[in-house]
């Protein structure tokens, strides 16, 4: 079951303005495909895959960033 979460985030203006210049860009993005690629992203570079714990969180967001990246829209 894919399951979503809303959140709330305020991040510096530079950083708003360039995600508006990039999704005018990009329409094949939006601003939640691009905020779920960069916390998965994110999660993957600091994350701990070497503990039974976390080694199933760690490919779940393997999974995600790789959906998210490579998703088709028609």
């Amino acid at each position: 079951m894919n399951v979503t979460v809303s959140i709330l985030a305020e991040i510096p203006e530079v950083l708003h303005e360039s995600l508006k210049i990039y999704l005018e860009n990009y329409s094949e993005w939006d601003q939640n495909r691009v905020f779920s690629a960069a916390l998965s992203l994110f999660l993957l570079q600091n994350g701990d895959s070497s503990t039974p714990e976390t080694s199933p969180y760690y490919r779940q967001a393997a999974r995600i960033y790789l959906e998210t990246l490579f998703q088709y829209h028609e």
